[in-house]
């Protein structure tokens, strides 16, 4: 399995985290356990030799030679089968306790002595140890201190008791449930395993479902996703539902521009096909009709035609074009047509990271417009800036023309109006401005310039810093 597999594939990333998980918290399971149960284990242990040592000290008296014995044997039968692996033992220590002599034995003992390292001990206290005891085995022993100061000999006596077990009789427990406890563990987790195989499908077929829906809508078997879906995936089902119709809006406003444009075609068309069919047409008369009718149908092709392809641009995902280079690009384009003039264009501040959220040819289309009718109707000079503000950035353009009066303004937004028939145009650019950009959420506006001119705004979605708004101003061949 490649990476990119494991990187990309969701249901495996599932599985294997939760693989991780389960094994982690098993392996840590199993060792808490373990642990747990052997200090349980040992704790018994030590706590039944404490028990015998108990049994030892209380039946432990001296005759009258000073000489250990037991008042009655020790109640475990195991203390009198030999190597049973449960032994005690009495010592005689001195004062010094450095040495020690065996007095008595269990006989399970037999003819062995358990040889103890000697250690300080308090009167009273016990201490453990482990030790090899009959046939190499180890013991694990506690050991007591017992002093008798009146004993029947007159002589005080120093006596360590010793009571022991055989070591395996702790290990042997601990070991049995160890191995019970990773067999019951991997029985566990081979259930949660298979328990999360069956969530991960369970949980993804939703997914499955999703894509099952998807592919209908693909076939065009379907409009919508449509489905049973969980509430998790829902936001999801819903966001592609919107797209979907979104995109049938689209469509449907393209269909309505092609009605619009073959409408407005049909007139022109007409008029040209009686024209040609008169029975006794003048030539002149016969070329400027046809030039004129010709350069009417020409406007409303371009008209229709740039608004059906700004509707199906405006929701392209992704689209994002930087103002700055549109910019500088038209201005040199400008420079050179309109050469003869000598207009004077400056482009002042425009940061580079200002971006307009839709396609280049739309904003080629909307400041190329704008821009050449600045220039049109400019005397000398023509300045473009860019700033934002907040959400939004805007984009001036101002001439030292003569400017508009505020009627003039709102009629050369609408289409085929002209300020000035004299000045050559086709009174469609504004108002395909203004669709384009209304389309795109913005719009235009007109205001009078601080050089004597016009202002013209354009405002526009955005892409800086997370915002979608942007407003940029231009004007072009319409007054």
């Amino acid at each position: 399995m490649t990476p990119s597999t494991w990187r990309h594939s969701l249901r495996i990333r599932l599985l294997v985290g939760t693989l991780f998980w389960v094994v982690g918290t098993i392996l840590v399971a199993g060792w808490g356990l373990g642990n747990l149960f052997r200090q349980h284990v040992e704790a018994q242990f030590h706590a039944e030799l404490r028990t015998h040592l108990d049994q030892l000290t209380a039946q432990l008296s001296l005759d009258a030679k000073g000489r250990p014995q037991l008042a009655m044997p020790l109640i475990d039968p195991r203390f009198a089968r030999p190597y049973s692996g449960y032994y005690w033992q009495v010592d005689e220590a001195g004062e010094d306790v450095a040495g020690a002599t065996a007095l008595l034995r269990s006989r399970s003992l037999w003819d062995v002595v358990l040889t103890v390292t000697s250690d300080a001990l308090e009167k009273g206290g016990i201490h453990e140890h482990q030790v090899v005891g009959p046939q190499g085995k180890f013991l694990g022993l506690v050991e007591r201190r017992v002093r008798f100061e009146d004993s029947p000999d007159g002589k005080p006596h120093t006596l360590r008791l010793l009571a022991a077990a055989d070591a395996n009789l702790m290990a042997e427990p601990v070991s049995r449930f160890n191995g019970a406890l990773w067999l019951a563990l991997s029985v566990l987790g081979a259930g949660l395993v298979l328990a999360a195989v069956v969530q991960v499908s369970v949980g993804l077929s939703p997914l499955r479902a999703l894509q099952t829906a998807l592919a209908k809508v693909r076939a065009g078997e379907a409009q919508r996703l449509a489905g049973d879906f969980p509430v998790e995936v829902m936001p999801l089902v819903d966001e592609f539902n919107s797209v979907l119709t979104e995109s049938a809006a689209v469509v449907e406003r393209a269909r309505t521009h092609a009605g619009n444009l073959a409408h407005a075609l049909k007139t022109p068309l007409t008029v040209l096909a009686n024209a040609a069919q008169a029975k006794n047409p003048q030539g002149p008369e016969l070329a400027r009709l046809v030039l004129e009718q010709t350069g009417v149908a020409r406007r409303q092709v371009d008209y229709h035609l740039a608004r059906a392809q700004a509707a199906a641009n405006t929701r392209v995902p992704g689209a994002k074009t930087p103002l700055l280079p549109v910019i500088e690009g038209l201005v040199r384009v400008m420079q050179r047509i309109h050469a003869r003039r000598e207009i004077a264009i400056s482009v002042g501040h425009c940061p580079l990271e200002l971006a307009f959220r839709g396609e280049t040819q739309d904003l080629q289309e909307m400041l190329g417009n704008l821009l050449d009718n600045a220039c049109k109707w400019a005397e000398h000079r023509v300045d473009v800036n860019a700033h934002t503000d907040g959400a939004m950035v805007t984009i001036t353009l101002d001439d030292d023309g003569s400017g508009l009066d505020v009627q003039q303004r709102g009629s050369v937004m609408r289409r085929g109006v002209r300020a000035d028939e004299l000045v050559p145009g086709s009174g469609l650019g504004l108002a395909i401005v203004d669709d384009l950009a209304r389309l795109y959420g913005g719009g235009v506006e007109l205001l009078d310039s601080p050089l004597g001119g016009l202002r013209a705004t354009l405002t526009l979605p955005t892409v800086q810093s997370g915002t979608t708004t942007a407003i940029a101003t231009y004007e072009k061949d319409d007054r």
